[in-house]
């Protein structure tokens, strides 16, 4: 474990109470962290943390990942509460289970916004705060966003995530902000709920708690190593 997390380091993740997200918050809270958890229902938030033993070191905050007054209001919120912020996990997102032949573009608008606008309007509110902490960012993509799969909006939209990420690393090289993606292939988690079946695929699958593991694997790299890219598929995906 090193000194961040023996002292304590303060994280904020973005859509933590469900899925991945709340996973890698158990995962944090276990490593030592303090944790600011984001999402845009109060009380789908307090109800998280209700469950968590350890409320000292949960600060819940209902926060639109797309607005920066909002996302700055949290990352202001944790830097008050906990006295710094020194990593974000940008987890926030969906699918809306699509194609560019069947699709509904407003949906798509929607994804958009959540997919690649909220992790780049967090890199911007929490900055200043990381560059202070020389912290550490993670953006939670995913493999469609590695390999296409055909007419797929999120793949196009992970896509961009990838993108972004790179961009966020070459922006901040020098500052001793570290920026890493996480690429998961299929997760058995509530992303499937909005799915036409209700249910994973058939096929392998990871457990959120499995994907959280390479995300607090990365924010643990010792002071001066960053790891840019992490691709993490069940064993037996093909694609």
């Amino acid at each position: 474990m090193n000194s961040e997390q023996d002292n304590g380091a303060v994280t904020l993740v973005t859509g933590g109470a469900s899925g991945i997200g709340a996973a890698t918050v158990q995962r944090l809270l276990g490593a030592g962290h303090r944790v600011t958890v984001t999402g845009r229902d109060q009380a789908k938030l307090d109800a998280f943390v209700a469950q968590l033993d350890a409320p000292e070191r949960v600060l819940a905050v209902a926060a639109d990942t797309t607005d920066l007054a909002s996302i700055g209001a949290a990352v202001e919120a944790t830097v008050k509460t906990f006295g710094r912020l020194d990593h974000v996990v940008a987890n926030a997102g969906f699918s809306t289970h699509d194609n560019l032949a069947d699709g509904d573009p407003d949906h798509w608008r929607e994804m958009l916004l959540v997919n690649v606008l909220g992790p780049a309007v967090l890199v911007k509110a929490a900055l200043p705060a990381l560059t202070a902490s020389k912290g550490r960012v993670v953006m939670v993509g995913s493999t469609a966003g590695i390999k296409n799969t055909p007419g797929n909006m999120y793949s196009v939209s992970k896509s961009a995530l990838t993108s972004l990420a790179e961009n966020t690393r070459v922006l901040v090289t020098g500052s001793g902000v570290g920026v890493t993606l996480v690429a998961p292939g299929r997760v058995d988690s509530p992303f499937w709920s909005s799915h036409p079946t209700g249910v994973v695929p058939d096929g392998p699958a990871m457990t959120p708690d499995q994907v959280a593991e390479a995300v607090v694997w990365a924010l643990a790299q010792p002071a001066g190593v960053e790891v840019n890219q992490v691709v993490v598929r069940p064993t037996g995906q093909l694609h």
